[in-house]
């Protein structure tokens, strides 16, 4: 039997909480641990408990999700052993929260008004050590990108998007190591949200394929990790 995912919960919505606590209590693979209600209490639980992942809300009381998260994740950094994961929900889909939340070390991002099924893929990934990241922050940030990028219309920016939406360093870089056909279809999966094993599925490739293209294109992006990689895709254009 595989090992249960160890989850604390931090979300101060009564109703939000209760709904997630009881969904997640019903999964023989999900172990609740704890939960708490403002981020002071959240600190505490994702240090004492240390569990797999921490499913933190953006909007806390007593200092956002995205501070909560930049905070745990330096205190963690020194320690040895498996790291906690951060889950972050969130209802807030302008571009600032998203990169911040990026920034901020979050492994994950999940709108709130996500399905069960979804979050419970989203905690499978991510405690295998992938990011997933909810297709509409991806389109998200993909959109603010584009329209930052030309007053053009949406349609046209679709058509001419390229790697010149990067910032400098990131162009300069892709075009020393400019990504393949195949490794492209795998990032775009990555962005999507997408596990090595569906990858593989998808593309009809054995996930030890998959693990190398991953590689492959952390190296050509300067990416420490899935997420990295993600957002500098997103950033530059690559992928859509």
């Amino acid at each position: 039997m595989m090992s249960r995912i160890r989850v604390a919960l931090i979300e101060d919505h009564d109703l939000t909480r209760v709904g997630i606590r009881t969904a997640l209590q019903q999964r023989s693979e999900i172990e609740l641990v704890g939960e708490a209600t403002n981020a002071a209490e959240g600190l505490k639980l994702l240090k004492t408990s240390k569990p797999d992942i921490g499913i933190v809300d953006i909007g806390l009381p007593d200092m956002d999700g995205i501070e909560l998260t930049r905070q745990f994740k330096e205190s963690s950094a020194t320690e040895s052993g498996v790291q906690t994961k951060i889950l972050v929900l969130t209802l807030q889909d302008n571009e600032e929260a998203v990169m911040a939340a990026f920034g901020a070390g979050a492994d994950s991002y999940c709108m709130k008004n996500i399905s069960f099924d979804s979050l419970l893929e989203a905690l499978q990934v991510t405690s295998e050590g992938n990011a997933w990241i909810d297709p509409a922050i991806a389109r998200i940030v993909l959109n603010q990108a584009k329209s930052s990028e030309t007053g053009a219309t949406a349609a046209t920016v679709r058509e001419t998007v390229t790697i010149n939406a990067a910032e400098p360093e990131y162009s300069q870089l892709l075009e020393a190591y400019p990504l393949t056909e195949r490794e492209l279809e795998v990032l775009q999966l990555i962005v999507d949200g997408c596990s090595n094993a569906v990858i593989a599925e998808k593309l009809y490739i054995t996930v030890g394929t998959v693990k190398t293209h991953v590689r492959n294109i952390l190296n050509k992006l300067c990416a420490d990790d899935r997420t990295q990689a993600a957002v500098r895709a997103l950033r530059s254009g690559l992928v859509g």
